[in-house]
């Protein structure tokens, strides 16, 4: 180690995806079109949900927080990867590293909890019917969104504290689009086996855990509609989870490819593109995966385009 550059880090550089100039344009159109309908997706479904009275219920109040966040969770990173994409200075200070890092693992975290409370809510809905009301009261749905928040941004403030105080003596410039954990650690030449078990206790307790949880959930789920008789009530029942259950598998799914791996062995050309598809596609996709096929959703917003047009 003795022969590494210990100059204090001021800024960091994001190589971004390429340095072709015509290709850059394209990921810029590419990525403009994902952002506008992100926005336009979510935005949407916050506005159903918040006027339309028949959308008050607790699944569409978690899915209406999930958006919010997704609108949230999207704007830390595509700003910046457009502004990237046309300018030469691809530059963010060490500050601006460290928050885009901070509210990116905060989101995330928060983003595991949320999808773990909205499967114990559709397993209070098809378990116990009757219940429902009483289980997941307007209390009850607060305080896990609340918990949600809570839990993912204590746990992106120990993991930012955590990395943003090693040695990057390797240089400052980011093999990727944004500050994230594999990047960065890249860069450090004091990676201790306490960050590495910090890395590891974060990964058990927002991803793993929050997976196992949503795993059993709909094993008993999946008991419960066994349990019902007739064909058209399994059908129901099934098709209520199937929008999050798709949600689980994509975001959990990219998550764990990324981020479940030992430091040592990221490979950071394949990781960055799996990166985009969490951070930056998945917020897309969801509205329409809880919308498409969703009746309710899409009488809501035909009785919207109705009221406008009257007007």
């Amino acid at each position: 180690m003795e022969g590494r550059n210990h100059t204090t880090v001021t800024e960091f550089i994001l190589l971004g995806f390429t340095n072709n100039p015509k290709l850059q344009l394209g990921l810029f159109v590419v990525f403009l079109i994902i952002y506008v309908v992100s926005l336009a997706g979510n935005l949407m479904l916050i506005v159903l949900i918040f006027s339309s009275s028949h959308l008050h219920t607790p699944m569409y109040f978690f899915i209406g927080n999930l958006s919010f966040l997704d609108l949230w969770y999207s704007s830390v990173y595509t700003p910046k990867i457009l502004v990237n994409c046309i300018s030469e200075d691809k530059s963010i200070s060490f500050r601006g590293c460290a928050a885009q890092f901070f509210f990116s693992a905060g989101l995330a975290y928060s983003e595991c909890y949320l999808l773990a409370a909205m499967a114990y809510d559709r397993y209070v809905a098809i378990a116990t019917p009757l219940l429902y009301a009483t289980a997941m009261s307007g209390k009850v749905c607060i305080g896990l969104v609340a918990l949600s928040y809570l839990g993912g941004f204590i746990n992106a403030t120990i993991l930012t504290s955590e990395t943003f105080t090693l040695t990057f003596c390797d240089g400052n410039v980011i093999d990727d689009f944004f500050c994230d954990v594999p990047p960065l650690v890249k860069l450090s030449c004091d990676v201790t086996e306490t960050y590495q078990s910090v890395l590891y206790f974060l990964l058990t307790s927002n991803i793993i855990v929050p997976s196992a949880f949503i795993l059993a959930t709909y094993a008993f789920i999946l008991a419960a509609i066994l349990r019902i008789r007739s064909t058209e009530g399994r059908r129901k029942a099934f098709s209520t989870c199937a929008s999050h259950l798709t949600a689980v598998t994509l975001y959990y799914g990219s998550i764990l490819f990324i981020y479940s791996r030992p430091s040592s062995s990221y490979a950071l050309d394949r990781d960055k593109w799996a990166s985009v598809f969490y951070t930056v596609v998945f917020p897309m996709l969801n509205p329409m995966i809880y919308s498409l096929r969703n009746k309710d959703v899409k009488n809501a917003l035909k009785k919207l385009i109705t009221r406008r047009t009257d007007f």
